[in-house]
């Protein structure tokens, strides 16, 4: 489970820098290329100084910018910097909200850290977006068992079933989170209304005292 989130993180990102070649800022182009050249050398606060700069000449350049900014955030996780990894993702949404990714790799840092609140409401976001992605229900069906609710990491199992009806890994949560649901009922006390249990001995007759 972990493996299959932890490839969301390594990903390459690529540059837009060559479609920006017609532009009519030229010097927002030349800037950017200079930024992609050093995120390719890997001198991540070079390259985002750059591309800042190119993205106050021209509001093009905003996803190379997020771009540059989501690579160092995985370099900061590589070093197990989680505080500058979640910044620095912080810095690439509000450059580009509307990015599904930018969420996921958010929440899998937060989930590092056990703030898996921060990463449940990551996940919700990522899933308005990209409603029919499976992988964001496993991770957030996975987030709800840790934290014991199991209704919920039920229902985003049976979506993930929907979305994919033979997938072994749901197949096998739903069965898990049946065995855990059915343990819970069968220890739970019944529900009707409590009964006082019958007194020890008659009640006194009324105008008499015991």
């Amino acid at each position: 489970m972990k493996n299959t989130i932890a490839l969301c993180l390594v990903a390459t990102m690529a540059f837009s820098v060559g479609q920006l070649a017609g532009a009519e800022n030229a010097e927002a182009v030349k800037v950017a290329k200079e930024g992609a050249q050093a995120a390719r050398n890997q001198d991540w606060d070079k390259a985002i100084t750059l591309f800042r700069r190119a993205t106050e000449l021209d509001r093009k350049n905003a996803p190379n910018l997020a771009a540059v900014l989501q690579q160092r955030a995985v370099a900061y996780f590589g070093e197990q910097k989680f505080d500058m990894a979640v910044s620095d993702l912080n810095d690439a949404l509000k450059l580009t909200p509307n990015d599904p990714i930018l969420y996921e790799r958010r929440a899998y840092i937060e989930m590092q850290v056990r703030d898996l609140d921060k990463a449940l409401a990551d996940y919700s976001e990522a899933i308005k977006l990209q409603p029919n992605e499976f992988r964001y229900y496993q991770t957030r069906s996975y987030i709800y068992e840790v934290k014991g609710d199991i209704k919920n990491s039920m229902a985003d199992t049976d979506k993930m079933l929907k979305l994919q009806p033979k997938n072994p890994e749901a197949l096998a949560r739903k069965q898990r989170l049946q065995t855990i649901m059915q343990s819970q009922a069968a220890a739970q006390p019944p529900s009707g209304p409590l009964q006082a249990p019958p007194p020890s001995q008659p009640p006194p007759a009324p105008g008499k005292t015991p």
